[in-house]
């Protein structure tokens, strides 16, 4: 019989806490660093011109996610998944090292700010395919969606905890900060270190790697379902990137200062994780892609609210509902894309989900911070709401296979090969 909790099994334990520790981490090293980012670039320029380094910052991550992607999927398929999550993290400790000692001196600059940020897309780009492909691994099948779900809690009380973590370390002692995310990476890489050996897919050795990884792209392409549950958050996410200018609000507009922005930070989070909560106890069952779509436009209709309101309860419920349909919209698109892709080609298809999601969530960002430069970061919020529920109309329409999807079980036709 299969164990009914994935934490019964001792391998999710510890890769559970590992994507605590450094969700923990990354979540509060970058809150301040937009915050930094903003508050330094105000010295010198205008609103406009500072919204615009916030840009800058997500599309310098982005870049490496976007050149690495092909040659980061392969990988996750042909070298030990735990071994590229490892050497990722310590990656991550490099670069909160340095964010930390800069800080510390009060020696720090934009320059400085830029140049992580593209470590950090590159530790990023190489640690989410394997993260995400290692999971299926760890657990039976008949159990993946809670994995997931459990999976998405240790993602999102991260994203709970570290704003919270940042925003209050850097009101007491601003590299604190950072040295707090020294210390949560540390324990993650602890953490991974102690996986023991799991599954591996059978290698591809008759077909070129270039072939191979042009297979994941292909895969995706042709695969309906997987394609519009990629690209739909990647539109969505997209235009309606409010969180990015979380720094403008919490200075210009709500006025509530760094622990205030570590509680706009927390609020998506917290209603975040406690959708996954809810389904790692009750796991969807029927009309997932429906209710997919659903979450999507009840996203858009909350940022338009974020961005229109000037009262921080009201700001706080916004964020709390926009965390809590972008979850319920996650937790059903990747348990689809898990369940309908084979083991072999997870981390090639992964790598494509990722650089999806990081085009929504640090493409986004640049979109959010450029456009608000261009008209204002109230009406970028608003405009990017009401982006993302035309988005989900015409997903409706132009991929029927989304509101088809009765459930998580793949149709025969449709199910993965074995491996």
């Amino acid at each position: 019989m299969p164990p009914r909790s994935p934490f019964a099994i001792p391998n999710f334990r510890y890769y559970w806490v590992a994507r605590l520790t450094t969700n923990l981490g990354q979540s509060a090293m970058l809150l301040i660093v937009g915050w930094q980012v903003y508050n330094i670039a105000r010295l010198t320029m205008s609103p406009a011109a500072s919204a615009a380094q916030i840009g800058f910052v997500g599309l310098i991550q982005f870049l490496p996610l976007f050149l690495l992607t092909p040659v980061t999927g392969w990988v996750a398929d042909h070298v030990d998944r735990r071994h590229i999550a490892r050497v990722t993290t310590l990656l991550l400790v490099l670069c909160a090292a340095i964010l930390a000692g800069f800080t510390w001196a009060g020696t720090m600059s934009l320059p400085v700010l830029f140049v992580v940020a593209g470590l950090l897309g590159v530790a990023r780009a190489f640690s989410g395919p394997a993260l995400g492909a290692l999971a299926p691994n760890l657990v039976p099948r008949e159990i993946l969606p809670n994995a997931i779900a459990l999976s998405s809690i240790s993602w999102q009380a991260g994203m709970i905890g570290g704003p919270a973590i940042g925003g209050y370390l850097y009101a007491w002692q601003p590299a604190s900060a950072y040295g707090a995310s020294v210390g949560l990476f540390l324990v993650s890489f602890l953490c991974l270190m102690l996986i023991g050996p799991v599954p591996r897919p059978d290698r591809d050795r008759a077909r070129h790697p270039i072939r191979q990884m042009i297979d994941g792209l292909s895969y995706v392409r042709t695969n309906r379902l997987v394609l519009g549950a990629i690209t739909l958050d990647l539109f969505a996410v997209f235009l309606a990137g409010a969180t990015a200018l979380l720094p403008i609000y919490a200075r210009d507009i709500l006025a509530v200062g760094p622990e205030g922005l570590a509680q706009l930070g927390a609020a998506p989070a917290a209603g975040a994780a406690l959708t996954a909560l809810y389904f790692s106890f009750r796991p969807l069952r029927t009309e997932v892609g429906m209710k997919m779509l659903g979450a999507v436009m009840v996203f858009g209709g909350a940022t338009i609210a974020f961005g229109l309101s000037r009262w921080m309860p009201l700001s706080l419920l916004a964020l709390f509902v926009i965390g809590s349909a972008d979850m319920f919209s996650v937790y059903v698109r990747q348990s689809l894309i898990q369940l309908y892709t084979p083991d072999a080609m997870r981390g090639r298809v992964g790598a494509v989900s990722q650089l999806t999601i990081s085009a929504s969530n640090e493409l986004g960002d640049a979109q959010s911070g450029f456009l608000a430069a261009l008209i204002g970061p109230v009406a970028a919020v608003v405009a990017g709401g009401a982006g993302a529920i035309a988005v989900t109309l015409l997903y409706a329409a132009r991929f029927p296979e989304l509101r088809r999807a009765r459930s998580f079980d793949a149709p025969a036709e449709e199910r993965p090969a074995a491996t």
